[in-house]
């Protein structure tokens, strides 16, 4: 596994893998409906404050956003 700084990425490829990973089913962002861009912006500042983290699986070629924790 690789993970990913969200600032090594191009402003729209980081915008395609978080647009990629807020409309997979099964996403849950709770109780209430949020809009694509509301949801995307949640996830780029998760990103971004350290909370979260871009992995990319060089075996399946598959990029992903997990929750960061230890590695």
């Amino acid at each position: 596994m690789v993970i990913i700084p969200p600032e090594s990425l191009s402003p729209a490829a980081l915008r395609g893998v978080i647009e990629a990973f807020v409309l997979r089913e099964g996403t849950d962002y709770g109780h209430h409906e949020h809009s694509l861009e509301d949801k995307c912006r949640a996830v780029e500042r998760q990103l971004r404050e350290g909370r979260a983290r871009i992995c990319y699986d060089p075996v399946t070629g598959t990029t992903d956003i997990q929750l960061a924790g230890p590695l």
